[in-house]
């Protein structure tokens, strides 16, 4: 059972979003996993954390309360890149449901509220700060979160198996030690464990902080020391084709609230794998979700289509076929020729589903990896793409594309922009356009950079693009490689210097070097 009212549940979701029975909510596909294995679960969706009522409307759990956030930090939420609310932004005015360090602040409520109460921590916002970490909203380095929030363990990763077997250990009576994908508070650094500075440490030496950024990996039990206390994180588990078509073939309603509009505009997505190896400095995704892929299988993905075919609201279009990087999938254990050989298969065999007018494919590509098969890019332009497509180069600066571990460089998106020419220019009907996303003010960048990057621009805009959808000021966000350099003014990786563009004004000039205004 899944309700957002009543009483006497084994597991109480609190999370900051608005809970949607999806697969793409967090709290939506945590729910119905707990539920499958025969728990009651109740969610308490976006509460006001000043009204006790919200908190004690559902009673008191009998195995744990579970928080998150949602999908999106809270402080991304909350705030630009250059730390002004967004809800007084003249640019974007944006309210949100979420307070800050939303996490922090639902933990510390439960915790006064339901004394005694078993307190699990996932999503987002929570497994990116399981170790100290540097926070850019308060320019300081702050300490595990487990810590601030005094909860009982954290789960980092999408979090399916861990949430279940904490729930089967919780009702067995059974410590919760040792389980993969989580994090506690120890006495001891267990035997064999990578041991990384401290808090203390990194917090007061910042060669110490970019160390500690050196060594952290999903792989490997790591500890880190907090005054007295261990910070213990475990290898993440192994999730197989099976686990996700599993998961993904619950029976979700895919029915969306109101006050949900970033989901409803995904609501007929697949989600066709998980994982990135891309390892973008940027980018948390392999300290969180992980590097390794794991494709579903095509019995399932096309299963899960023709499920949507009967849904009420279904008008004949799946609004994306992807994950993390679309082109990713089934690249586990295959070469890039032949995953996308499997990939183009699948998105013919989901075309024909009968009930299907348009497969679309919004999911980022990695364009360093469509130009190893130009078939891949003319079954995407002519069958999955409306009008344009989007890439994200980032940069155009070697100097800059190798601090971002962006692979190939401008020659790789060079080489795939004439392939993109040449895929259309046989195409024939309606045109086709890339629009290009853009970061300026990461580190490394320095004026001449950025100049680099306005003049490639200006180059696309005389051949007869208008290339920039979307310019974004680089947020450092925990536990990434670039917040690492942001922080230290090294790069963890090298040991070397990076110049780092801090004040507010240079990062406006560079966005405005590109003819973009605003946050």
């Amino acid at each position: 059972m899944i309700a957002t009212a009543g009483t006497d549940f084994d597991i109480i979701l609190v999370s900051g979003e608005p809970y949607a029975d999806h697969p793409l909510s967090p709290a939506g596909m945590i729910a119905r996993v707990l539920d499958a294995e025969g728990y009651s679960v109740g969610v308490i969706d976006s509460p006001d954390w000043k009204k006790k009522d919200d908190f004690l409307k559902l009673g008191r759990p009998r195995l744990f309360f579970g928080v998150t956030s949602g999908s999106i930090d809270s402080m991304l939420v909350n705030y630009t890149p250059l730390k002004r609310e967004r809800a007084v932004d003249p640019n974007a005015p944006f309210q949100s449901r979420m307070p800050d360090r939303a996490v922090i602040v639902y933990a510390n409520r439960l915790r006064e509220l339901h004394k005694g109460a078993r307190i699990v921590l996932g999503g987002i916002e929570a497994s990116l700060r399981r170790f100290a970490h540097y926070d850019y909203w308060g320019d300081d380095v702050r300490r595990s979160i487990l810590l601030d929030t005094r909860a009982d363990i954290l789960v980092y990763g999408p979090g399916e198996l861990q949430a279940v077997e904490i729930a089967r250990r919780i009702d067995r009576g059974e410590g919760l030690d040792g389980i993969r994908g989580t994090a506690i508070i120890r006495a001891e650094a267990p035997e064999g464990a990578l041991v990384i500075p401290s808090f203390e440490e990194v917090r007061d030496d910042k060669s110490l902080f970019a160390e500690a950024q050196k060594r952290l990996t999903n792989r490997k039990t790591i500890a880190q020391k907090h005054a007295n206390r261990f910070v213990v994180q475990y290898p993440s588990p192994i999730y197989t084709p099976a686990d996700l078509d599993r998961v993904y073939g619950l029976p979700f309603s895919r029915r969306i609230p109101e006050g949900f509009p970033e989901l409803g505009m995904a609501r007929f997505s697949v989600q066709t794998h998980r994982g990135c190896f891309g390892r973008c400095s940027f980018c948390a995704l392999s300290l969180h979700q992980g590097e390794r892929i794991v494709s579903r299988t095509e019995a399932s993905i096309l299963e899960e289509i023709r499920r949507m075919t009967r849904h009420p609201e279904w008008k004949g279009f799946v609004d994306d076929l992807g994950g993390p990087t679309a082109n990713m999938y089934g690249t586990d254990g295959a070469s890039i020729e032949a995953a996308h050989r499997r990939l183009i298969a699948l998105m013919r065999a989901a075309r024909k589903v009968p009930g299907v007018k348009k497969v679309f494919v919004r999911s980022g590509i990695r364009y360093d990896l469509a130009v190893e098969c130009p078939d891949y890019v003319r079954e995407l332009v002519r069958h999955h793409v409306s009008g344009l497509l989007k890439i994200a180069p980032e940069h155009v600066s070697d100097k800059v594309l190798k601090l971002m571990n962006k692979s190939g460089g401008r020659r790789r998106l060079e080489e795939f922009r004439q392939l993109f020419a040449s895929v259309v220019g046989r195409k024939g009907g309606r045109p086709q356009h890339l629009k290009y996303y853009f970061m300026v003010a990461h580190p490394g960048t320095t004026d001449k950079e950025a100049r680099e990057l306005a003049d490639f621009l200006k180059e696309l805009e005389r051949s007869g693009e208008k290339p920039v959808e979307g310019v974004q000021i680089f947020t450092p966000t925990p536990m990434t490689r670039s917040t690492c350099m942001y922080h230290t003014g090294l790069d963890p990786i090298t040991g070397e210097p990076v110049y780092v563009p801090r004040p507010y004004a240079e990062k406006k000039a560079q966005k405005r070097m590109l003819g973009a205004e605003g946050e």
